[in-house]
Parts: C-alpha cells; sequence; structure tokens
C-alpha cells in the first residue's frame, strides 16, 4: 500500500467521503463539524460562485455568489452522511434566507452542497421530512446544489474558534453555539475532546 495515500490511522485515504455545508459564518459551522467522531477534517472556504479564486473580501461583498461553507472530510464507517446532515439541520436556523443572525447576504445562506446522487436524495429527504413535521414554524429555505469548485479560504479561516476563543465573536456567538452542539450530539463527539 502506498504511505502518501494513508492518514495517520491507517485508513485508506479513498475510505473518506466529503460532505459541504453552509450554514452562515464557516467559523461556527467548521468548529462544530470538528467535534464529530467520524470528521477527519473540516476545511472553511467558498463555494457556490462564478469567481474563481475569490477572496474573503470579495465574497463578504456578496458579489461572488459564494457561500462561507465547510468541506468536511469524514469517515461513513463512523458518521453517516445523514447523521451529518442533522448536525446540518439542527446547527443553524434553516428557514433564514440569505442570513443567520446578524450575518446578512448571499454568501450567509444555508445550503448543501451534494457530491453525488445519494447526498442529494438524503439531503431532499431531510429537508422535506423536516418542513413536512413541522419542527420550524416557517418553510425551510436552504438550497441543494451540486458541488461546484470549492475554495479554500485564508488560512487565518482555518480553526478560526480554536485559535481565536477569546475573541469577541468566538467568545459570544460561537461558544455558546458550540456548548448547545455539544450537548445536542454529545454521544457523537470525539472521545478525546479534540477539535
Amino acid at each position: 500500500m502506498n504511505p502518501q495515500n494513508t492518514s495517520t490511522n491507517g485508513l485508506v485515504a479513498s475510505q473518506y467521503e466529503k460532505a459541504t455545508f453552509g450554514t452562515g459564518c464557516f467559523w461556527c459551522t467548521e468548529a462544530m463539524f470538528e467535534t464529530l467522531d467520524g470528521v477527519q477534517a473540516a476545511v472553511s472556504g467558498y463555494e457556490g460562485g462564478q469567481v474563481k479564486n475569490p477572496t474573503y473580501k470579495q465574497v463578504c461583498e456578496g458579489t461572488t455568489g459564494h457561500a462561507e461553507c465547510v468541506e468536511v472530510t469524514y469517515d461513513p464507517t463512523k458518521v453517516t452522511y445523514a447523521e451529518l446532515l442533522e448536525a446540518f439541520f439542527r446547527s443553524h436556523d434553516p428557514t433564514s434566507l440569505n442570513r443567520q443572525g446578524a450575518d446578512v447576504g448571499t454568501q450567509y445562506r444555508s445550503v448543501v452542497f451534494y457530491h453525488n446522487d445519494e447526498q442529494k436524495r438524503l439531503a431532499e429527504t431531510a429537508k422535506a421530512e423536516l418542513d413536512k413535521s413541522g419542527a420550524y414554524p416557517k418553510p425551510i429555505v436552504t438550497e441543494i446544489s451540486p458541488a461546484t469548485t470549492f475554495y479554500e479560504a485564508e488560512a487565518y479561516h482555518q480553526n478560526y474558534f480554536a485559535q481565536n476563543p477569546e475573541q469577541g465573536y468566538c467568545a459570544f456567538v460561537i461558544a455558546p453555539k458550540l456548548d448547545k452542539f455539544r450537548k445536542v450530539f454529545k454521544e457523537k463527539l470525539k472521545a478525546d475532546g479534540v477539535h
């Protein structure tokens, strides 16, 4: 076996799958998904727009069409795509069009970028079932679109919460959301507490 295709835990890289979600600010999304057992990596970036190699500044202007999102690399033997979808829908307001909290604009839209037909089917089913259940007082507006080119965000955005826990937005917005997320998904969290 080629050691370059093997991760530190011995799992062949091709056994991992990708999932891409936008729930508003990617700092929050990344911090939450990184805590789940089976998630190998959660990378902040931009997807769904028409500008090649967009910068954070360009995306924040709301003119590129990109959403702030996180590309999740996961081990499907430890966490299923359906479980990731549950985490996605429960970690933000999927009924809020082009905004999450104080973050406003199409770059903060609720979006699932699916990587294959099965992910598309599961995302559409989850959205329809949630709408039908009445779990939310308003209709779910989550966009479900095919994955396009994912552009990794600038280095200072990666692991932002872990590296800046005392920063105002992290302390007052991300930390409470992450605490709530950990309580809801306590059986799905990494045992070692690493995130």
